[in-house]
């Protein structure tokens, strides 16, 4: 497999299909080629694939993590949902310290958790569904319910497996 490997937490069907019909009607068409997705690995060197596959089969062995949309993130050009999850921050921390000197510096930097609704529509299109998003939100449950591999390629994604947390 060429490319890399990203790590997604896995999201509950009803969540899931809430943030991607909200992504299908908000990212620019000619840019959407993946679902809505919750990252908390970018960026693997795809050499490491077993390695990694191993790492998320022992972290799945713990309780589903509990999280909350918690707001509405101003991102360069376009929006995002916030994710809140302590519990999801130590899954992705023991994974951080297991993948060690796999890791890239964008990987290694600050992590916020988020589901990118729109981004490269330009500033006013962003703005306006800034302020949309904004006036309607509600704070709400996001259930969390596995750890994903995706291998990336040529802006494609090709999935290389699922592990249910327990």
């Amino acid at each position: 497999m060429a490319g890399s490997l990203i790590v997604l937490a896995e999201l509950g069907k009803a969540d899931f299909a809430y943030l991607d019909a909200l992504r299908k009607a908000h990212y620019p068409p000619d840019r959407n080629r993946v679902p809505a997705h919750l990252t908390l690995f970018r960026s693997l060197p795809s050499s490491a694939v077993d390695e990694v596959r191993r790492s998320l089969g022992r972290a799945a062995m713990l309780p589903a993590p509990r999280a909350t949309i918690d707001a509405v993130m101003d991102i360069d050009g376009g929006a995002a949902l916030r994710v809140r999850s302590e519990e999801l921050c130590e899954i992705r921390g023991r994974l951080a310290d297991e993948f060690g000197g796999l890791l890239t510096s964008q990987d290694l930097g600050g992590w916020t958790p988020h589901v990118t609704i729109q981004n490269k529509a330009g500033e006013r299109t962003a703005r306006i569904l800034l302020d949309q998003l904004r006036a309607n939100f509600e704070r709400r449950p996001l259930k969390v319910v596995g750890l994903q591999l995706v291998g990336y390629a040529e802006g494609e994604w090709e999935p290389l497996g699922s592990w249910r947390f327990r």
